[in-house]
């Protein structure tokens, strides 16, 4: 039986989620998952004490993310987006679906080695600049930055944030990482590449322009440039060892802001305000919704249809990865993957269903707009551009390109994974996995 505090807490909690998905008033996503927190704080259904913990745990997140907004704006400040725009549209040769291959590759290159996060920042403006240069339509290379950040999201252990929070950060061996999601990564990047390449065939029938002008990049686009790759250079560094990327990819956007700023003259106050700065208190509101869920017992009920669906488990992660993968967009999949992990430490499945919740957190969120929080830095991003995207329209791409991706590569899942022993147990350590959301990158093996 459920209690009147429970049901209070589950109400504010889907009130909060309807709102950040529908947006009335257009108010920002960030203003009702916010609000939410606030009025579950002040009714008493989380104690201050653990809100304030829950917004704690995103700490490494936001630093993250604070980072990557900083480096995206500088650059666009810069030029370099418009000069990377102008070179796109030159080797698409007037082709406006070459252009969209170049920009789906260039996605998969940026979230494999940068994070889904990343191409959501950095390489949107740049896209729709390529569209405006090349005078085509730009919403199918839009959406092909927001789709493909989800689908390659789990080609390495280091694409995705969702990925370490599943895993509490300590991530399989890569050498089992590729045995578990090589096929079902290629399967989800093919199969939502020619989703959604069919959905916009008429738009991308056209010609592009391909005598656009290029000026020449200035040293401060350069300094943005050699910034971005510093930066990328640095997490994998951080991830040789282990380490949290929060502070140091945040010291980098500040350093390269600054720099570029000084060499430029140009004040990084004026920067700084242009920074799409609603996504931290957006990310902050959502722990401590799912921290609200958490107390009324949630986890334990989802640790046990868990521990159930390990009798059978090739249909167990099938329907686990299934209803994750659905779940992620009612309430993001940076929460629903802490309460997957959570629910993973409590009843220790097989790994095949392991697997198959990380391909449902990650390929999941391409259904609706607030499935993911790239997805959201997505709408922030081309918002900006003068372009929108409302729930619905961006939900009727999503059923066409998400659910036959998601089939595919649960589908595509390794057959040996039902064989023998398919536990998972984190090195040196007993069967459980840590819930805290900790933001790093595996130590290769």
């Amino acid at each position: 039986m459920v209690s009147l505090a429970s049901g209070a807490t589950w109400a504010i909690c889907a009130a909060a989620t309807a709102a950040v998905l529908t947006r009335p008033f257009r108010w920002p996503e960030a203003i009702w998952a916010v609000l939410g927190a606030i009025l579950l704080l002040l009714s008493g259904l989380i104690p201050l004490s653990a809100g304030l913990s829950a917004v704690a745990k995103g700490t490494d997140v936001y630093l993250f993310l604070i980072g990557m907004m900083l480096l995206s704006e500088t650059a666009r400040e810069q030029g370099l987006f418009d000069w990377v725009a102008a070179t796109a549209a030159i080797n698409a040769k007037g082709s406006t679906a070459r252009l969209f291959l170049l920009v789906y590759v260039t996605g998969i290159v940026t979230t494999t080695f940068l994070s889904n996060d990343a191409t959501a920042v950095v390489l949107t403006p740049a896209v729709y600049a390529a569209a405006k240069k090349g005078n085509a339509e730009p919403l199918p290379l839009l959406f092909a930055c927001a789709l493909i950040a989800n689908a390659a999201s789990f080609v390495l252990p280091i694409s995705n944030p969702a990925n370490l929070v599943l895993y509490g950060g300590k991530m399989p061996p890569l050498g089992q990482w590729f045995g578990s999601f090589a096929l079902p990564s290629l399967a989800a990047i093919a199969v939502t590449y020619g989703s959604l390449r069919w959905i916009e065939r008429k738009r991308l029938a056209g010609a592009c322009e391909c005598d656009v002008e290029r000026d020449l990049l200035s040293s401060g686009g350069k300094a943005a440039f050699a910034g971005i790759a510093a930066t990328a250079l640095l997490l994998i560094l951080m991830s040789a060892f282990d380490l949290p990327l929060g502070l140091p990819t945040c010291l980098a956007g500040l350093a390269t802001t600054l720099g570029v700023c000084a060499l430029a003259r140009r004040s990084p106050i004026k920067l700084a305000r242009s920074v799409s700065w609603s996504v931290l208190p957006l990310v902050a509101g959502l722990f401590v919704l799912v921290e609200a869920l958490d107390r009324t017992g949630v986890i334990q009920h989802v640790a046990a249809a868990l521990k159930a669906s390990a009798s059978d488990p090739a249909k167990g992660a099938a329907v686990a990865g299934t209803i994750l993968a659905f779940t992620s967009n009612l309430m993001n999949n940076l929460p629903a993957g802490l309460v997957a992990s959570t629910a993973v430490a409590q009843a220790h499945p097989p790994r095949l269903i392991i697997d198959s919740l990380l391909i449902g957190v990650d390929l999941g969120p391409n259904l609706s707009i607030t499935g993911s929080l790239a997805t959201i830095l997505w709408l922030q991003a081309i918002r900006r551009e003068g372009e929108d995207v409302g729930f619905w329209r961006f939900l009727k791409v999503g059923v066409v390109t998400m659910i036959p991706a998601l089939a595919a590569a649960l589908g595509a899942r390794p057959a040996d994974r039902l064989e023998g022993d398919t536990r998972w147990v984190l090195p040196g350590s007993s069967r459980s996995l840590p819930s805290q959301a900790s933001f790093r990158r595996p130590a290769p093996p």
